[in-house]
């Protein structure tokens, strides 16, 4: 943040604490930044830049500031280990190989958020790389991403219990989702990406509370917290569901969701999954 910017939102904390009975309110993200930077180097008064040494300790505070907070990465870390220690649901816990926290980059545009992971995911400790992820990484790189370019997350970080001698996945209970749901909240409001793509119904009402059919939710825009939210299939969907019409939709929704995000859309691009 430069020193006039700096000095209009100290000027304008003041003025609220001033004119109001409540304090200023922040966010869990802006907290940890503010608690990670100094108070001598976030409140130097400033210094007039009438000459050039002026602008340049003006400018080495500046330095100093942006080197004080911490990465996305760094914020990231403190979530992820609560998540591995996380016991609020005592049957996931007994039952899970291990937590599946979040993959990819901490800065991303663009982030993915699935149900919950499977048998792969829980074996790997990542999400989306049983059949379904290989799907979903072959959009990412069509929409000219590398998978280590976004962010991939779940609504649950563990894997669905199921039944000794039972095969395959179960869709997350209402009670585990709300449960799980604050992690996935607070990574949100640490990546802060510009676009959030919510793979099936499931990953809706995870996050949105909402409940209804992918005919009617998918290929509109949604918000979450301000953020562009894009409902599509889930990839699973279109593994037991082959015809080329289905992937178009998805496809389609990936369309708008590179418009979203002001990226190139070639011709070729355009064509896909026809």
């Amino acid at each position: 943040m430069t020193e006039p910017a700096l000095d209009l939102v100290i000027a304008a904390l003041e003025k609220i604490r001033e004119t109001n009975d409540r304090f200023p309110r922040a966010s869990r993200t802006v907290l940890a930044h503010l608690q990670a930077t100094s108070p001598v180097a976030v409140f130097l008064p400033a210094t007039p830049k009438s000459n050039e040494g002026g602008r340049e300790r003006s400018a080495s505070r500046t330095e100093r500031r942006l080197q004080a907070l911490p990465s996305k990465a760094e914020l990231l870390e403190p979530i992820r280990e609560r998540v591995c220690a996380c016991r609020k649901c005592a049957h996931l816990a007994c039952s899970r190989t291990q937590t599946v926290f979040g993959v990819g980059n901490p800065d991303a545009d663009l982030m993915f958020i699935g149900e919950a992971p499977g048998v792969d995911e829980d074996q790997q400790g990542e999400p989306f790389v049983g059949r379904a992820g290989q799907l979903l990484t072959k959009i990412i790189k069509a929409m000219n991403f590398a998978r280590e370019d976004v962010y991939i997350a779940n609504i649950l970080k563990c894997r669905p219990d199921m039944p000794s001698g039972s095969f395959g996945n179960r869709a997350p209970t209402t009670t585990e989702m709300q449960t799980c749901r604050p992690y996935l909240v607070e990574q949100i409001d640490v990546i802060q990406p510009k676009v959030l793509v919510a793979l099936g119904a499931v990953a809706v009402e995870g996050l949105l509370g909402m409940r209804g059919t992918m005919r009617e939710m998918r290929g509109r825009w949604h918000a979450y917290n301000g953020i562009p939210l894009m409902i599509t299939y889930h990839p699973a969907y279109l593994l037991r569901n082959q015809a080329p019409s289905e992937k178009r939709k998805v496809w389609e929704d990936m369309l708008e969701v590179l418009e979203r995000l002001d990226q190139p859309i070639t011709e070729r691009q355009r064509n896909y999954f026809l």
